[in-house]
């Protein structure tokens, strides 16, 4: 799955989350805008043209509607739904003392383009209590009637237990249109309440072949990151690869027996890494001897012996090549913050938990006892390596 974590404004800890220059967005949602748009208008420049001329007066190809002006990132109007919502806000602040959130959403065609519905949860609220509404729909008519005069809205209507039913200008469609076509699309962009943000998605494992699973990762995360970008978030990709644990120890340990000379060997010693991985798999499986050895492996890499730290770095850019194929065919940018990068950092969070009295010790290992959970959860082992949760709460400390 695609995760996204959003951070203030305020600074953040470590250099790897250092602002970077963002990269050109070639795809942009419109939250809506283009589906009440397209209901009524084409994208050629007579049709749009024309349709701004709420008159019926004729309309040559060169015609220019009044444009709005290019506002700045901090003056930005914001998605269609976004200026509804203000709209709506200020009708119900005249309607209720206590300060109510909008509920706008697009409704079926037949009805409008915009709905807000309020009224039923609001006479839930007041029903049995002195009030001058009878019912819902009385809410929802006096919802719209209260509705600040705006270029935005065509009309409005009340259906059933007081929907209000908002149906948007096409003269002003079309204006705003036009505007997109001569200045681009910023100022459309979600008004979004954070300015930095992590999406880490994709995540393969090294010495893995990547799967439909990773791709759908890719793609959603992808188009996470566009949208927020679009939005003027600050947006770092994380690739958080499996880069660390036990299959290392056994790849390592089976490159040492397959080819003592793996060092002079390059990346032939190893072939299809795939089959490499099976290979070393089946002698972890089958063979007690050769799993403890490939369990201290796992401890001496972790600990940062040079030689263990040297076959891991080879195995990896194998991996790596591969995997940036795939990413670059798709056009995906990512930053590659991998389970390592989160090691050095391990101890540190782990004297915090300890600092705090979170850490025990059980069966000789060490665990977090977590409330509602029989199980606890290790985040050191018996024999004295990590896990991925040591790794996974090293990350979120480093996020947060």
């Amino acid at each position: 799955m695609a995760v996204v974590v959003a951070f203030p404004s305020a600074s953040v800890r470590f250099d790897s989350l250092r602002r970077r220059r963002r990269r050109p967005i070639t795809t942009t949602p419109f939250s809506g805008f283009l589906g009440a748009a397209c209901k009524r208008l084409v994208s050629t420049r007579t049709k749009v043209y024309a349709a701004a001329m709420s008159d019926g007066a004729s309309v040559s190809t060169t015609a220019r509607p009044e444009v709005p002006t290019t506002r700045t990132d901090r003056d930005r109007i914001g998605s269609v739904k976004q200026q509804l919502s203000r709209l709506l806000k200020e009708s119900l602040q005249a309607l209720f003392p206590d300060e109510i959130e909008p509920l706008v959403a697009a409704c079926q065609a037949k009805f409008g383009d915009y709905q807000c519905n309020n009224a039923m949860g609001l006479w839930s609220q007041l029903k049995g209590k002195p009030t001058e509404f009878k019912n819902p729909n009385s809410i929802g008519q006096a919802i719209a009637k209260n509705l600040p005069q705006s270029e935005v809205i065509e009309s409005t209507s009340v259906a059933g237990p007081g929907f209000v039913n908002i149906t948007l200008s096409n003269k002003w469609i079309s204006k705003h249109i036009h505007n997109m076509l001569v200045n681009g699309i910023e100022e459309w962009a979600p008004i979004l309440s954070v300015t930095r943000a992590v999406v880490d998605f994709s995540s393969p494992n090294i010495a893995k072949e990547m799967h439909v699973g990773h791709l759908r990762s890719t793609i959603i995360g992808d188009t996470l990151s566009r949208m927020l970008e679009f939005s003027n978030v600050e947006v770092l990709r994380r690739n958080h690869v499996g880069d660390w644990g036990t299959q290392f120890g056994m790849l390592i340990e089976h490159l040492f027996d397959q080819f003592p000379d793996w060092e002079d060997a390059g990346d032939q010693a190893i072939g299809d890494l795939q089959a490499f991985y099976k290979a070393s798999k089946l002698r972890f499986d089958e063979d007690p001897a050769f799993m403890a050895r490939a369990q201290q492996a796992v401890v001496k890499l972790q600990s940062g012996e040079d030689k263990y730290r040297h076959a891991w770095k080879k195995i990896c850019e194998i991996s790596r090549k591969e995997f940036d194929l795939v990413y670059q065919r798709l056009r995906v940018q990512l930053e590659e913050k991998g389970e390592s990068f989160y090691n050095p950092y391990i101890p540190e969070v782990l004297e915090e938990f300890n600092n705090k009295g979170l850490i025990k010790e059980s069966d000789g290992a060490r665990v977090v006892e977590i409330k509602g959970h029989n199980i606890p959860l290790i985040v050191v082992k018996r024999d004295g390596g990590y896990n991925y949760a040591s790794t996974d709460l090293a990350a979120l400390w480093t996020f947060l």
